[in-house]
């Protein structure tokens, strides 16, 4: 592809080598490094005047630093003289903190704070997955493809779950009810959802199941897990509710501080992630988790954009 520069942020390098692999592209040289004071300090090693740049940073491991230094790679490329600035940002940092509430009055919206640095610091248009909550992208006064792993997991369970005619599919809050539905119309399956009551993050305190699971096989799907308390109860209150097996389906793993112990502990069959972060130290730890790779619709959406074509396609297909 003429006129294209890929560049990987220290984040996820094998999601970037995936991806530069299938575009038939090499990786741009670029080194990043940290001052003795624990500075950020980045440098292009290639020119990339006029050219059209894509730079793929996930927000996980260290999220502040590496949010910080796709922040300078942005930069370091527009004052180079790049002619457009892609962030290609698999899992949005910060994509929790959208909204205030009545409990959190006076709680920040970082998700905003995040998406005007991204654009203070020359970013013409952003590519992600599976926003937290899809209003982010109207943070942004440039252009965001929010992409969906919508058709990569469909694609998953018809390929390993041989009952999935008789399953159910389910939410474990009432906020992804819109994503299960889509996914339960698409494999036309029925649909449950779990009520949950949180006194504060990361604590659930009480479940309410809402639909018949019994003799079914219960596929869980979120976009997100994070200490996996949640999909955990669920599992357990889906299995005493009569469900003969329980899969878990998330697009972003992130499997932070007792996720693994409790995932090891749970009832799953299996606990399926995407690759929109780097799993290969949690597969170690945790035979459940099954990764699906999403390489290909971001470097499927990195080439529609570059060519200028249409990237709707890929929100119910995957690029062959």
């Amino acid at each position: 592809m003429p006129n294209i520069v890929l560049f990987s942020g220290s984040s996820h390098h094998d999601l970037s080598q995936k991806v530069a692999d299938r575009l038939g592209l090499d990786l741009g040289k670029v080194i990043t490094k940290k001052f003795s004071n624990q500075e950020t300090c980045v440098e292009i090693g290639e020119s990339v005047r006029g050219e059209d740049v894509y730079i793929v940073q996930s927000g996980c491991g260290e999220i502040n630093d590496n949010l910080m230094e796709l922040l300078i790679m942005i930069n370091a490329c527009k004052i180079a003289s790049a002619s457009r600035v892609t962030a290609v940002i698999p899992c949005f940092p910060y994509a929790r903190q959208d909204k205030k509430d009545k409990v959190r009055s006076r709680a920040p919206i970082s998700a905003k704070l995040v998406a005007n640095m991204l654009s203070v610091a020359g970013a013409d248009h952003i590519i992600t997955m599976d926003l937290h909550a899809s209003q982010i992208q109207g943070f942004f006064d440039i252009a965001v493809d929010n992409l969906y792993a919508e058709p990569a997991v469909l694609q998953w369970i018809r390929e390993n779950i041989p009952e999935w005619k008789n399953c159910i599919i389910v939410s474990p809050d009432a906020g992804g009810a819109k994503r299960v539905t889509s996914i339960a119309d698409r494999l036309n399956v029925e649909f449950a959802l779990i009520h949950k009551e949180r006194k504060k993050a990361n604590e659930v305190d009480r479940m309410v199941l809402v639909g018949d699971v019994k003799d079914r096989v219960a596929i869980l799907v979120d976009d997100m897990a994070d200490t996996c308390g949640t999909i955990c109860h669920a599992a357990d209150k889906l299995i005493s509710a009569g469900a003969v097996k329980v899969y878990a389906i998330l697009t972003h793993g992130i499997f932070s501080g007792p996720a693994i112990s409790r995932i090891n502990g749970a009832p799953f069959e299996a606990v399926v992630v995407t690759n929109t972060i780097p799993q290969e130290e949690k597969i170690k730890q945790c035979p459940k988790i099954q990764v699906i790779d999403i390489s290909m619709i971001l470097a499927e959406a990195i080439r529609r954009t570059h060519n200028g074509e249409s990237v709707s396609y890929l929100f119910s297909h995957v690029p062959m």
